[in-house]
């Protein structure tokens, strides 16, 4: 049995329960290579990478090591990683952040955050989640970078390529950052309890299993109508 699946741009990463993972797709940077992994209680894919952090609080990374983006071998206490574009994102156990990649935009700025709950990292940005509600942001200003900071009542948060979709406790969907795609168009949502943010559309699964979609449809990536989900 597999669990927690998790895609990157161009591969998928499944966590088993026995803590082994397991990765198909493309892997000309070797994101795939994975099979030798144990132990492990949470996995993140990026483009090009993966991480997966292990029961001890350890990190492993494969993949593309250009940027740095890999080099979490010092990491420790980190229960759960986010897989941006060209950075890796750590949350510690006490709630503190720590980030390697590249820094263009300043999306590894996450040193002085106190407090959180949970990250997500996009192409050029950082978004966390703090206990009191709040949202942190580091990075590329038109992501939303900005405008997250208003934010109030938040229990989770989705960074995509170039925006930023979080739901709040009343199961309202906020989006800010590139909208030229209709992905920000969130607001009339309600009853939702997780968000995703794709590259250019944004998913929200509602607490009675059902799924909305925002933003761009090529390919079909939003044609959830049908669909019937779970919520775990």
């Amino acid at each position: 049995m597999h669990t927690a699946p998790n895609t990157g741009r161009s591969h998928t990463v499944g966590l088993r329960t026995d803590g082994t993972v397991v990765a198909v797709g493309w892997d000309k940077d070797g994101q795939c290579a994975v099979a030798g992994w144990a132990d492990v209680v949470f996995v993140a894919a990026g483009w090009r990478r993966t991480l997966g952090v292990r029961a001890s609080g350890t990190v492993l990374a494969a993949g593309r090591a250009r940027e740095g983006a890999c080099q979490v071998d010092e990491w420790e206490e980190i229960v759960a990683a986010a897989a941006g574009d060209w950075h890796s994102v750590g949350l510690r156990a006490d709630g503190t952040v720590a980030a390697v990649g590249n820094n263009r935009r300043g999306q590894c700025e996450v040193s002085g955050w106190r407090g959180i709950t949970s990250v997500s990292a996009g192409y050029l940005h950082t978004v966390a989640v703090t206990g009191t509600g709040r949202v942190l942001a580091a990075g590329d200003r038109s992501a939303g970078a900005a405008e997250v900071l208003d934010w109030r009542d938040v229990v989770a948060v989705s960074a995509g390529s170039h925006h930023t979709a979080g739901v709040d406790t009343r199961g309202r969907v906020l989006a800010a950052g590139d909208n030229s795609r209709g992905q920000c168009d969130t607001a009339s949502w309600r009853d939702v309890v997780a968000v995703a943010a794709g590259s250019t559309h944004t998913l929200g699964l509602r607490a009675d299993g059902t799924v909305l979609a925002a933003g761009n449809n090529d390919g079909g990536r939003c044609d959830v109508a049908g669909w019937h989900v779970r919520a775990r």
